[in-house]
């Protein structure tokens, strides 16, 4: 088996509502030194295959058809 660890987040230029949201709340905490903040998602796939070519491959087939919106997010697959 292969875990297969998905991260999605926006594309730069495109404007993060939920970035700005912690990024405003982080410094009403007092921590000022944070410059930006963006926020995505994680997806973690256990796949039933010993490949890790073919795990690849399906990974990113499953990121361009549902898990991310290509339009305006990018995305990374970690293996392990």
């Amino acid at each position: 088996m292969i875990k297969a660890i998905v991260n999605v987040y926006l594309k730069a230029g495109v404007l993060d509502s939920q970035g700005k949201a912690v990024h405003h709340a982080l410094d009403s905490l007092g921590f000022n030194s944070v410059e930006d903040v963006r926020v995505g998602k994680q997806i973690v796939l256990q796949l039933n295959e010993t490949d890790r070519e073919k795990a690849m491959s399906d990974a990113k087939k499953m990121c361009e058809e549902l898990l991310a919106n290509t339009v305006i997010e990018d995305y990374n697959i970690e293996l392990v």
